[in-house]
Parts: structure tokens; C-alpha cells; sequence
């Protein structure tokens, strides 16, 4: 059934970033299912034909690789992941390829780490590089370069990556194609769970009721699409969850029928600076703060003085990204200090016009300028002083 609130949010997106997850492109036997990644592309270039610009963000290079070298299952060391990222990413790109190639598209590679986000210089030749790419009709196709990671192999995840990228792009929506039919309000595997179709205001209090389990060949559970789908929503833009393995899933996308799960812009669209600083620069620091604090960052839209700060984690320097928690330790916002780490700690607690007795000069009143900080959490979802067991919205 056409849904006209669905339809209004496709037609108003130029771009389309649809990350399609590892158990919709491979088959029970840990092979690529190129059949699959045909009939995925076929949909695609439909949707290019409408005038919209298409970003695939792909995982299944390492699931790809477990074919290719004859495992039986998934790696458990970081060695045998990256040789079979490696291994895997040629295959899943000559797929992608030839089923692009097929209607007459280009697509091109682009390899990501979450180090590529966190340096300004970077952040913004990726942007350029994307930008440019769909100016010349050539499709992205994107993936976490898990042959080089480190960490990001097992805390990353391509659902957070397609969040980033949809940040760089014009009038997004994001598509996350995954093997589960969208939001449950139960246990999917209970008989009277139904799929949520349309969250109009999505906070954290969601992650509360999602198991932690993730599949055998992916990285990303629910909860990772979920902390994925607060970044894109709390930016401003629109996200589909659906399920990659129905039958022409992105046609009845693109005609506004009810499939999935829609989540609505919660917030409205915010500069690309701030988002880097809210969603891709890494903390380097955390300022514990009072409630007053809080409640002036998070609610009346202020600059953070010091006399909100408790305290101090962490060793950093002017200009440094840090993240601005609760008293529970939940993070509120994050933002570029105007002071050191050490600096910061000899004004915490004081008055600004204190500064020049306890520093020796005043050049900032704010710790934080209200221009280099954003909010990654809001009143509806915590309350001042108390904690909760929901974890916070991380990039």
C-alpha cells in the first residue's frame, strides 16, 4: 500500500546511500551471491533513471573471502579477518562491477577506515572525491578497508559508515538493507511481534528493548543499525531499514509502499562542520558536567563556561575535540575546547571573570564556543542528574 508520508520523504531525497548488509550477499554457503548483487543493481539503476544519485555502501568482503579461501566459517583472528577482507573485496567489486556495467554505469572503489573521518583534511578530500565521482555518473561503492584495520574491524561497522557518508552528500535518504523485515516492537521470533513502519521521533530509548546478537557474517546487530539510524536521524536526515531479501525492495521503496521501517529527521539539518564535530572528529577528552551546565548546553543552546565544568579526563590540547557528559557519564554534546586539558582543569568550578587571576590572561570567556559544539543528545531522552543503563549515540 502506497504511503504518502513515505513518498513525500523518497521524492525530496537527490541521493540515495543504500548500505546493504553481508547476510543479503552471500548464499547459506558463505559465497557471494552475485545473483543477488544483479538483482540489487537492476533496482539501482532504476532508481538513477528517477534523476537521483546512488551511493552503495557494500559490506561482504570478508564473507567473500571465506569462499575464496576455502573456510568453513567466519575468521576469529585479526590476521585471517584482513587476509579475507582482502581476498574477498576484488571479488565483491568485479560483482558489482559487471552488474552495473551491464546497464551501462560505472561504478568506483572507495575504501574507508574511521581515521578518514576523524582528520578534518581527510573528511574533506572524501566528500570532494564522492561529490565528483557522482557528477560524472559514476556510483560509489563503498566499504570499511577492513584489510588494513585495527580496531575498527571489531568496533566498526558499515551502518555507521553509511551514516557518515550520508552526511557528505546533498538531500539524502539512507536505505539499510539488512535480513531482518525492520523494527520490531518485540523479540522478532515472538508470534506477536509486528514491524514498526514509521518511528517519527527516534531517540535512544530504543537501543534499551535490542538484543546485542549479531550474525555469523556480518559485524553490526540491531543495535548498530540503530546507533547508525540516531546519527543520520539527529542530522536531519530520513532512514529505511527494510529487508535486502525481499523481492524488489527498493522499487516499492521508491513508490512509497510500506516496507520497513521509515524513521523520520528528528532534528533539523545542520551544517557540515558541526556534523563533523558532533558525528566524525574523535574525542581526544571528556568534561564531566554539572546539571546547570547541561541544562544550558543541551536545552537554552549555550556556550559552555567553566564554571559548569566538575571535571576533567584526559590530556589535550587547544582546539582538541572532547565529549561533554552527565553526571552518569552519558554524553550530552561534543565540541572544540578553547584551552588545554591542564588549563581547564585550574578553572573548572570558576567563574569566567576569574580566568585572568587563575591563567594569567582571558583570551576566550568560553570554554567551548557555542559555534564549535553540537548536541548528540537531548531532554527528551536522559534526565538531569540520573543515569541510565542506555548506551550513548557514538560516530
Amino acid at each position: 500500500m502506497r504511503n504518502l508520508v513515505r513518498q513525500e520523504v523518497f521524492d525530496s531525497s537527490r541521493t540515495l546511500i543504500i548500505k546493504i548488509g553481508s547476510n543479503v550477499l552471500t548464499r547459506s554457503d558463505d559465497q557471494l551471491n552475485e545473483e543477488r548483487i544483479r538483482h540489487l543493481s537492476d533496482q539501482i539503476d532504476r532508481l538513477m533513471n528517477t534523476g537521483r544519485k546512488v551511493v552503495v555502501v557494500s559490506s561482504g568482503a570478508v564473507a567473500a573471502g571465506i569462499g575464496v579461501l576455502g573456510l568453513t566459517q567466519r575468521p576469529q583472528t585479526l590476521p585471517e579477518l584482513q587476509a579475507s577482507a582482502a581476498a574477498g573485496q576484488t571479488r565483491l567489486m568485479k560483482a558489482w562491477g559487471d552488474s552495473f556495467g551491464a546497464s551501462g554505469h560505472k561504478v568506483a572503489q572507495i575504501l574507508l577506515t574511521v581515521n578518514d573521518f576523524r582528520s578534518r583534511r581527510r573528511y574533506l578530500n572524501i566528500r570532494n572525491t564522492i561529490r565528483t565521482l557522482l557528477a560524472f555518473g559514476v556510483t560509489p561503492v563503498i566499504n570499511e578497508n577492513d584489510s588494513v584495520s585495527i580496531a575498527e574491524i571489531t568496533l566498526g561497522d558499515n551502518d555507521q559508515l553509511a551514516a557518515m557518508i550520508a552526511a557528505l552528500v546533498p538531500n539524502p535518504l539512507m536505505i539499510i538493507l539488512s535480513s531482518v523485515d525492520g523494527l520490531y516492537d518485540g523479540p522478532p521470533d515472538s508470534p506477536g511481534s509486528k514491524v514498526i513502519s514509521l518511528v517519527e521521533q527516534p531517540n535512544s530509548s530504543m537501543l534499551q528493548h535490542v538484543s546485542s546478537d549479531q550474525s555469523s557474517r556480518g559485524r553490526g546487530g540491531m543495535g548498530a543499525k540503530l546507533q547508525a539510524i540516531l546519527n543520520a536521524t539527529q542530522t536531519g536526515e530520513s532512514v529505511i531499514l527494510a529487508n535486502g531479501l525481499a523481492d524488489d525492495v527498493l522499487d516499492q521503496i521508491s513508490t512509497g509502499e510500506e516496507v520497513g521501517t521509515l524513521f523520520l529527521a528528528s532534528g533539523s539539518t545542520i551544517p557540515a562542520w558541526k556534523r563533523w564535530i558532533g558525528y566524525s572528529a574523535r574525542p581526544e577528552g571528556t568534561l564531566q558536567l554539572d546539571d546547570g551546565a547541561c541544562k544550558a548546553v543541551v536545552q537554552n543552546g549555550k556556550s559552555l563556561l567553566a564554571v559548569g565544568i566538575k571535571n576533567v579526563v584526559g590530556t589535550f590540547g587547544q582546539g582538541a575535540s572532547v565529549s561533554l557528559t552527565q553526571a552518569g557519564g552519558r554524553e550530552v554534546a561534543r565540541g572544540l575546547v578553547n584551552y588545554t586539558a591542564e588549563e581547564i582543569r585550574r578553572i573548572a568550578g570558576h567563574r569566567s571573570e576569574s580566568i585572568p587571576e587563575l591563567l594569567g590572561h582571558i583570551p576566550y570567556r568560553e570554554v567551548i564556543h557555542r559555534d564549535n559544539l553540537v548536541v548528540t543528545d537531548d531532554s527528551r531522552v536522559f534526565s538531569l542528574g540520573e543515569t541510565t543503563d542506555a548506551p550513548p549515540v557514538q560516530p
